[in-house]
């Protein structure tokens, strides 16, 4: 995205404060919105008025969900309280319509069939966001040194919000991951020899130069290729591309009959939920595999359920034999 010296003005302070690089490109982007919505002002020349002219641009014009109201909201907002040192306080703009969508969910033998039509280590990958609850970012990202096969668990990393989190692995996974694993340190083993070595967090790229040669800080899931660090400059290989994963549902959904379904990568994880929800795990065990702030956001799966009104009987039920 091309960028004005006061958007890499913002972009600095985004990695000063170590944000994630999602999270940066999502804020520049709604920043350079705000900004061209009000033909192109500089920020410190607007305020309030202007951000709720805006926000309420993108509920009645733009007709955006009300996630996508409050990202942006969340964008502007770091504008001017971390930036510009210019809080906003009380916003009154018009909130976007709340819809509420239930999350696609699928049958286990809708998940079969997918994960028979997926090549490695695409099968792999999905199969561990089913098995684990694991977005498609948390999978990717993966180290070797966040499995442990004694405990049968995964650790997640820097996951949504910033946290760290543990969640189950599956057993029937474990002579594929470590199939995978082996791989992956092969690939280490040879970058080595060229000096490279998987992309690393740029603080600890620093206090620890050689760390890259270490087996636990090697993806399990590596790119095929060789790239700069989009922080460093240095030659490394990142983790697989989530395009990858994608592209190869897309052909292995119709493949496998689902037809009826919209079907990506975070159906899985709903699954996830849904179905332990359904084997009678409890709800807060669940939000805390998931990673969820509130029980809320969980509850939703009990409304994929139908939990909301166990015990309700159909009327339909009394007077048909």
């Amino acid at each position: 995205m091309p960028s004005s010296p006061f958007l890499e003005m913002i972009r600095r302070d985004i990695r000063l404060r170590g944000y994630s690089l999602r999270t940066e490109k999502t804020y520049l982007f709604w920043i350079k919105q705000f900004i061209i919505f009000n033909d192109k002002q500089h920020p410190t020349a607007m305020g309030v008025n202007e951000v709720k002219a805006f926000l309420t641009w993108l509920a009645v014009d733009r007709h955006v969900a009300v996630n996508t109201q409050k990202v942006a909201l969340n964008a502007v907002v770091y504008l001017y309280h971390k930036v510009l040192d210019t809080p906003l306080g009380e916003i009154d703009f018009l909130p976007a319509s709340k819809q509420r969508h239930l999350p696609t969910t699928l049958a286990p033998r809708e998940i079969r069939a997918i994960l028979s039509h997926l090549p490695q280590p695409q099968r792999l990958i999905v199969s561990i966001l089913y098995g684990s609850g694991l977005r498609v970012s948390e999978c990717l990202r993966l180290r070797i040194q966040d499995v442990c096969f004694d405990r049968m668990s995964l650790t997640v990393r820097d996951g949504k919000g910033k946290k760290d989190r543990q969640t189950l692995l599956s057993q029937s996974l474990v002579p594929e991951l470590k199939e995978a694993i082996e791989k992956a340190l092969a690939t280490q083993q040879k970058d080595n020899e060229s000096g490279i070595g998987p992309s690393m967090p740029g603080v600890l790229a620093k206090k620890y130069p050689s760390a890259y040669r270490t087996p636990g800080w090697m993806f399990i899931f590596p790119s095929e290729s060789i790239s700069e660090h989009p922080l460093t400059g240095t030659l490394c290989r990142h983790h697989l591309h989530d395009s990858v994963v994608r592209k190869a549902l897309r052909r292995a959904v119709p493949a496998a009959g689902v037809v009826n379904k919209r079907v990506n990568c975070h159906t899985f994880r709903h699954s996830f939920a849904t179905h332990l929800l359904e084997s009678g795990y409890d709800i807060r065990s669940v939000q805390e595999l998931l990673g969820h702030n509130d029980v809320k956001t969980t509850q939703i799966y009990t409304h994929v359920l139908g939990k909301h009104y166990a015990g309700t009987r159909s009327p339909l039920d009394t007077i048909v034999d």
